[in-house]
């Protein structure tokens, strides 16, 4: 094994397997270490929902085809229960697949070390960084070190970055259960008024299942246990919960809430940089995303003028990966920000579905703004607006 690894990646889940792989496509001579807690494959807390713009970035990466074999699911609905508010339902400009993430992961794990990434089980519980080098648990040495341990990052821990704030942190809970008759052909998405923002979901896996669950937004002072999770989901979709197995909970550390990477050898990816979408919850096209653009700056060598002489620019992987995911992602980010305290106001959110009802091209805006690199378009803005008026 070498002395020296060129990368390290802390957490073997889609942003730390993305990372990986681009690492190895940038320059395929990497040495490329994967750490994880866990063996594969193993369980972990989601939608399972993977959009179009996840695979885009795993094709590129050279990991095509990877859920070939899933079944796209085209429709979505998303509003309020029958009577207690408007509805949007449409066919989606791309599907989306469902894909369990215990397979998932351990597909996208399995291409990271076909392409040459050595995994290794190891906890992480220490970081040492010096000038040259990044060290881990005082054995495990790399140029950079990027990490992708998810929500509960000891890696951003140890670098004394806050974690998020009340606002800016949701929790969720989801299950496996046989998909409810008539919801076999959707993904359906139903919101609830009484512990707002929330929403409870179903997406059907194929198989006969259907991943079921309900998150909402941590505020101050408001506990949400177990059982209030499973009764709202109760509420909100009645009988889609019965017979379920393999409950899980997780937090959501939301992008409005995200810290700024530092610059450096040590990269924030996924999770572990607040990267979930604050309106919807959907955190795996940018943890793929920017596991791919933190990838590529770990052993890209940058020199003084962004060339490659060797010579070291000022912030280092860390500037570079920060200025590289801005120009991917911050103009998105500041829009969901913004469409995600908007949708605070209940009235709000009831005038872009009634606008998204009558409008497909707005239902389409809204869908890739929650899912995709979408903006809030004057075409949505007018939409929610006119349904507003109509409301």
């Amino acid at each position: 094994m070498p002395h020296l690894w060129d990368l390290i990646v802390v957490g073997a889940g889609p942003a730390g397997s993305a990372a990986a792989l681009s690492a190895l496509r940038v320059r395929p001579g990497a040495t490329v270490l994967l750490l994880d807690r866990a063996d594969f494959p193993r369980d972990k807390s989601c939608g399972d929902g993977i959009a179009p713009h996840v695979l885009d970035v795993l094709s590129r990466l050279g990991a095509e085809d990877l859920v070939a074999d899933h079944r796209p699911v085209s429709r979505l609905t998303i509003g309020y229960p029958p009577g207690a508010g408007p509805a949007a339902s449409g066919l989606m400009g791309r599907p989306a697949r469902v894909v369990p993430r215990a397979v998932f992961d351990a597909r996208l794990v399995a291409a990271a070390c076909a392409a040459g990434a050595v995994l290794r089980r190891h906890t992480v519980r220490s970081l040492d960084v010096h000038p040259d080098r990044v060290v881990l648990d005082g054995a495990l040495s790399a140029r950079t070190v990027v990490a992708a341990d998810g929500a509960g990052s000891t890696v951003r821990r140890r670098l004394g970055l806050p974690v998020n704030g009340p606002g800016h942190l949701a929790v969720a809970i989801r299950g496996y259960a046989p998909v409810r008759a008539d919801l076999a052909g959707e993904q359906r998405i139903t919101l609830g008024r009484e512990d707002w923002p929330e929403y409870a979901w179903s997406f059907p896996v194929g198989d006969g299942r259907a991943n079921v669950g309900y998150g909402a937004v941590l505020r101050g002072g408001r506990p949400l246990t177990r059982a209030r999770l499973l009764g709202r989901l109760d509420e909100l979709l009645p009988g889609v919960s019965r017979d379920a197995q393999s409950w899980r909970a997780h937090h959501l550390p939301l992008s409005s809430g995200r810290p700024r990477q530092p610059d450096g050898r040590v990269l924030l990816v996924g999770d572990a940089l607040s990267l979930v979408n604050p309106m919807t919850g959907e955190g795996i096209y940018y943890a793929v995303l920017s596991g791919a653009c933190a990838g590529a700056a770990a052993v890209r060598p940058v020199g003084r003028a962004g060339g490659r002489d060797g010579i070291a620019a000022p912030g280092g992987p860390g500037a570079a990966y920060r200025q590289n995911l801005r120009r991917r992602l911050g103009r998105h980010l500041r829009h969901t920000s913004v469409a995600a305290a908007l949708a605070r106001r209940p009235w709000v959110v009831d005038g872009a579905l009634r606008g998204a009802t009558h409008q497909p091209a707005a239902f389409d805006a809204l869908v890739e703004l929650g899912l995709g690199q979408g903006l809030l378009s004057p075409r949505a803005l007018l939409a929610t607006a006119t349904g507003l008026r109509r409301g």
